[in-house]
């Protein structure tokens, strides 16, 4: 077993499944990615399984079998300095399923989705993005509110007080619907305020960073706007949207730094955070970052572009700079000339893909960069340069003759 290096909270126990729709190597991915979801929470992934069904179990998400088998695991280290305290599930869990799972296997269980909405729980912090996230939170809990409570007895009773009552259920649901409703209208409010300051920025090109968690969009916004927004090789380290004047040569434009997508985001965080959205879709240009060295960054770059659908169906075809970021962290194994397997992503030289998607995004709005240790800045910014400045003449015609070409700038003025 691999030595823990860092301090963690909790040991865990990550479970996965191998569907129709998830083939292994998808599955294991997932799974991968809920082991560093558990690590930003605070939680050693100590251990995988992975299942293959058709569908999951209506009661216990994985089979009887395998469910005894990580509960012999759990008591096979109860004795251990490394005990078992958490199994995550890598799927939101109904609340039959949670119930039972808990029951049989005597541990914390979690989902996907109460892990996303913990990790936000924690990385929040103005009230706004407190307040979306404990929306996200109550709605999550509302139907699971059986699970949560054990005693039912009635409230009231007695000589003189005898009728149906209120169970402490029904207590906390009420309660709970209240303060969704409170939230809700504390958010309303807030928007109302954001759409009033995104008004008074007149009509200066708005510039969104948008991708996947922990691509390096924060960095890229640290380096373009020499401003210190928090960014860590962590999931989620941006939650409040931060928006920042940047100043290429003489071309302002505002740069806004996004929350991180992710596989299967919970519908409640999205619901939660539209109005941290809501500068995504008032962008007039979206820098999409895309983390080249991850194994999977076509599928990470998928996930983005179909989340971006749902958040802004009124402008599907919105102007879009592909930035392929951390080259210097990229890796790729070469192909023997006697194997004779199809080629893999890995099997993919950096200048291979390069030329792949260039040619497929015809050059005009793809770049390949290191933000981290500032590879190809200067064709960043020229590229960047260039279409705020297209957008800026389309809204300001009159004014073309004061914007010089990017080559034309001098090296202080880039």
């Amino acid at each position: 077993m691999e030595e823990i290096t860092e301090i963690y909270d909790e040991k865990a126990i990550l479970v996965g499944l191998i569907t129709q729709n998830v083939p292994e190597q998808k599955a294991q991915e997932y799974l991968d990615e809920l082991a560093f979801l558990a690590e930003t929470a605070g939680a050693y992934p100590q251990k995988q399984f992975l299942q293959k069904l058709v569908q999951p179990n209506s009661n216990t998400y994985v089979g009887p079998g395998k469910l005894e088998e990580i509960k012999e695991y759990i008591k096979m280290r109860e004795e251990e300095e490394d005990a078992v305290s958490l199994v995550i599930f890598d799927d939101e869990l109904s609340p039959k399923q949670l119930r039972n799972i808990e029951k049989e296997l005597g541990v914390k269980v979690l989902d996907r989705t109460i892990l996303i909405l913990d990790i936000f729980a924690k990385r929040a912090q103005t009230a706004h993005a407190k307040t979306q996230v404990e929306l996200a939170q109550l709605r999550y809990m509302l139907p699971r509110l059986t699970r949560m409570w054990t005693h039912l007895d009635r409230q009231k009773g007695g000589i003189g007080m005898r009728g149906t009552g209120e169970t402490q259920i029904e207590t906390d649901r009420r309660i709970i619907l209240n303060k969704i409703s409170l939230l809700k209208k504390e958010l309303v409010e807030v928007e109302r305020q954001k759409t009033t300051q995104r008004q008074n920025r007149g009509k200066i090109v708005r510039v969104a960073l948008v991708g996947y968690t922990n691509v390096g969009k924060s960095t890229i916004m640290n380096m373009l706007s020499k401003s210190d927004v928090f960014a860590e090789n962590k999931l989620f380290a941006t939650l409040d949207t931060t928006v920042r004047k940047v100043t290429i040569s003489n071309l302002p434009f505002l740069l806004s730094d996004t929350v991180g997508f992710i596989r299967k985001l919970p519908h409640d965080l999205i619901e939660s955070f539209k109005s941290t959205l809501d500068e995504v879709r008032e962008a007039d240009l979206l820098v999409h970052v895309v983390d080249v060295s991850h194994p999977t960054f076509e599928d990470q770059l998928e996930v983005v572009n179909k989340t971006l659908a749902d958040i802004d169906k009124e402008q599907p075809n919105k102007p879009q700079i592909i930035v392929f970021n951390k080259i210097d962290a990229f890796t790729y194994i070469e192909k023997a000339e006697d194997d004779l397997t199809p080629k893999r992503r890995e099997n993919y030289s950096l200048d291979e893909l390069k030329k792949m998607w260039m040619a497929k995004l015809n050059d005009r709005d793809c770049i390949f960069i290191s933000a981290k240790n500032k590879a190809n800045l200067d064709d960043f910014k020229k590229l960047l340069y260039d279409r705020v400045k297209e957008i800026h003449i389309t809204r300001f015609p009159y004014n073309d003759f004061l914007f010089q070409t990017y080559d034309e700038l001098g090296e202080e003025e880039k």
